[in-house]
Formats: structure tokens, sequence, C-alpha cells
């Protein structure tokens, strides 16, 4: 492409991602339509044809929602019944009662980082974020309603912390596993490294940055109500089983992709898979948690009516993002910034971060910047003798960099907070740059020591 039309590039993305923030931001249109016009707007300006724009738009809706859009629903309907049967409720007092208020936040944070190992960051995030919101509401008294809704952010952003850092720096996530692979890094040293900083990472994100950020943030009802129906609460163990069931069966899945004798493994290979893991335990979800119950129609409705309802404005949300990311990586912004940045002599870390960077900003999705960066570090990997294990954390962490509109999990998290747009900003956005930031500044600094 020649220097004009990589500025026109350029100028195309910023002014479809410029639109689609002023139509949601300022305008108070939903994300669906706002993030559609902003797809056909890069795509118009960058000079892709108006039919290769709509199947570009067509193919990345079709993708996130045959992908994410399963283990969302799927997740969505789980939460219902955890909700919905006093489940999840059950729970977060039985954690409140072991930790008390004051230890609930690093409880949270705790679990998320265990829970979001094995996990895709939006099968942890359903599987989580209701328990922690139950929780939250336990937590939050006082007459005061910016006290209270403080007091649940300083709860729910932990969570979100932990699962975070896991997402962008700790294998065997599926991130950085696929990074460990394609630059053949010491999957343990990978694994030894990411514990280290992950940690202080996630304090430093989670209970640390709610204490500076959620004071004058008002929440909003999260996609999941109060229950509506009369019903005595399962026993804590079997809400317990059918929480961990997924995260078990995915966890035990791995294992093939970690032990060479399991390798062929077509049963565990199933086991990993989330949408199976998630359909099984929605399956045993149903009589466990409702009994005899479950036959009642005013039951079944009130399950499938608030998922549903929830379902479709997230996949709506995420659907558009999709179709935004897919616009700019089939207009070429992919390329031309990963050409970009190669023209320069830096250090191999930081260049590593800094095209996962823009990648994130540009596609939204983390597991694309992953890709695209790994894709072209090995040969720099090679040539400069830097510690490839060092070099998958840094992408890693590049990757996450300021969550946005372009990005599913923005809309996932706006939706469970029961935040404004801005205040998601305000939070998330911000949470994913320190954890982003203060993870290549962890790289780097073990990489004077490692």
């Amino acid at each position: 492409m020649t220097g004009a039309g990589d500025a026109r590039l350029i100028a195309a993305a910023i002014a479809g991602i410029s639109l689609a923030i002023f139509m949601i931001v300022r305008g108070r249109l939903h994300p669906f339509i706002g993030l559609l016009c902003g797809a056909f707007t890069v795509g118009l300006l960058a000079g892709l044809p108006l039919i290769d724009t709509a199947k570009a738009v067509q193919k990345g809706v079709g993708d996130i929602i045959g992908g994410t859009g399963l283990v969302v629903s799927l997740g969505l309907s789980l939460g219902a019944m955890l909700h919905l049967s006093g489940a999840a409720a059950a729970l977060a007092t039985g954690a409140l009662r072991l930790t008390g208020p004051r230890a609930a936040p690093w409880a949270t944070l705790g679990i998320a980082i265990v829970i979001g190992l094995p996990l895709f960051f939006e099968t942890g995030l359903v599987l989580l974020l209701p328990i922690v919101v139950a929780a939250a509401k336990e937590m939050a008294t006082g007459d005061d309603p910016a006290a209270r809704d403080a007091a649940k952010l300083r709860l729910i952003m932990p969570a979100l912390a932990g699962l975070g850092v896991v997402h962008a720096l700790v294998p065997p996530h599926p991130g950085p596993l696929l990074a460990v692979e394609t630059l053949n890094a010491n999957l343990g040293l990978t694994m030894l490294y990411g514990t280290l900083i992950a940690i202080p990472i996630a304090v430093l994100s989670g209970p640390v940055l709610a204490r500076i950020v959620t004071p004058g943030i008002r929440l909003t009802e999260p996609v999941l109500s109060d229950p509506v129906i009369d019903l005595a609460p399962p026993s804590r163990g079997r809400a317990l089983f059918i929480v961990l069931l997924p995260i078990v069966l995915i966890a035990v899945g791995e294992l093939g992709k970690l032990v060479p004798a399991l390798a062929g493994s077509t049963l565990l290979a199933a086991a990993a898979n989330p949408v199976l893991a998630l359909l099984t335990a929605n399956l045993l979800a149903l009589p466990l948690l409702f009994g005899r119950r479950l036959s009642e129609a005013g039951i079944q409705e009130s399950i499938w009516h608030e998922t549903m309802g929830a379902a479709g404005a997230i996949l709506l949300a995420i659907g558009a993002g999709g179709a935004l990311k897919q616009v700019l990586v089939s207009a070429g912004l992919s390329d031309l910034l990963a050409r970009t940045v190669l023209a320069y002599q830096i250090s191999p870390l930081l260049l590593g971060w800094l095209i996962a960077v823009g990648i994130r900003l540009a596609a939204g999705s983390a597991t694309v910047a992953t890709i695209t960066a790994v894709g072209v570090m090995p040969g720099v990997v090679a040539a400069s003798g830097a510690s490839p294990e060092l070099v998958v954390l840094a992408i890693g962490a590049g990757s996450v960099f300021f969550s946005h509109v372009n990005d599913p999990g923005f809309w996932l998290v706006k939706g469970y907070m029961g935040t404004s747009t801005a205040d998601t900003f305000r939070t998330w956005s911000l949470l994913e740059t320190v954890i982003s930031v203060a993870g290549l500044v962890m790289v780097t600094g073990l990489s004077y020591i490692a």
C-alpha cells in the first residue's frame, strides 16, 4: 500500500471509531447502531467497495455470535438460574461469613484468578459476575446510595482484575498459550514469570484502583434483576457444584494440551469446549437448583425471559463490535500497524507491546491482537536474542490495553456492572490499561534479572 493509501486507512479507522463513540456516548444510541455505522464508515472511507464492506460486517457478526455468542448465551442462562433460584445469593452470603466485608474484595480477586485460568474471558465473566454482584448487594449497606454503589464496585472490580490478568499473562489461558506455541517459548517458565507479575498487577488494578475511581460512580440495575419467583434456595453444596462444574470440565480438558500422553483424547477435547461444558452445567442446573418445581410454567418463563432479555441486548452489541473489528481487519489496518512499528529499532519487548496495543485499539479483540503480534515477532526474537517468554508476556500485556466500544468485553462488563458508557471507560477501560502498562513495566524490569 502507498503512503497516501496508508494515511487514508488510518484516517478512515479514526473517523469510523470516533463516529461510533460519538453516536453511543453523545447521541445515546444503542451500541448496535453506533458500531454498525462506524463499521460501514471505516469500509467506505478506506476504499472498500460497499458490497465488500457489507460482507465483512456479516462475517464479523457471524464469527462473534457463532463463537462468543454461544458462550455468552449459555453463561447468561446459567447465571439466571443461579440468580433466580437464590443459589448465587446463598453462595455470596456464605463467602461473606467466612471473609467479612473488609476481606471480601481480596477473596473475589483470588477466586477470579483461579477460575479464570482455564477459561476464555467471556466464560469466566458470565460464570463469576452474577455471584460477585449478589455478594456486592449483601456487602453494600447503609442509607447513602452513592456509598452503596461505591461499595459494590469495590467488590466487582477486583473480580474483573483477576480475570483480566490471567487473560493477558498466565498460561494455560488460551491467549498466552497460543503465544507460547508460536514463539517456541518454554511453557513452564512463562507460567512462572506470568504468575510472578500477575499477582501484584491484579492487586494494583483491582482493590487499589477501585478505592481511587469508585467514588461518584452511580449504578443502574445490571442485566440480572432481582428474583421474581418465590422459591426456597438450594443448598450451598448444590450451588457450588453447578458453579464449579464447567470450570472443572474445561480445566480437565486442558490436560490434553499439556500432557503429551493425553493429547489425542477426544473426550478431553470435548470437555475443554466451553459450549459443551456450559450446556452440561445448564442441563444439570435445572433439576439441581429448582427440584420438583422445575416443570412449573412460571419458573420456566422467569428463567428464559430473564435470559433472553439479557442475551438480546448483549449479543446485539458484541455482534456489532465484531462487525467493526472485521471491517478494520479486512481494510488492512492490522498489517499497516505491524509494518509501521517494525520500521523502528526499539526494544523487542516494547515492540511486541506496541504492535499488540495498536491492533487492540483498532480491532478490539485481545485474541486478534495476540495472534497478529506474535505472527510478526518470531524473526525479531531470533535476531535480537530476547527471551521469548518475556516477549509472550509483553504481547499479552499489550493485547488488553484500553478496552473500548469495539471490544465485545466492554459491553459485557458494562451490562453486568450496571455502569453508564462513560463510567465503564472510567472503571473497566482504565482497569485494563493499568494491567497493560503495569505489565510492560514489570516485564521490562524482569528482563534485567531473568
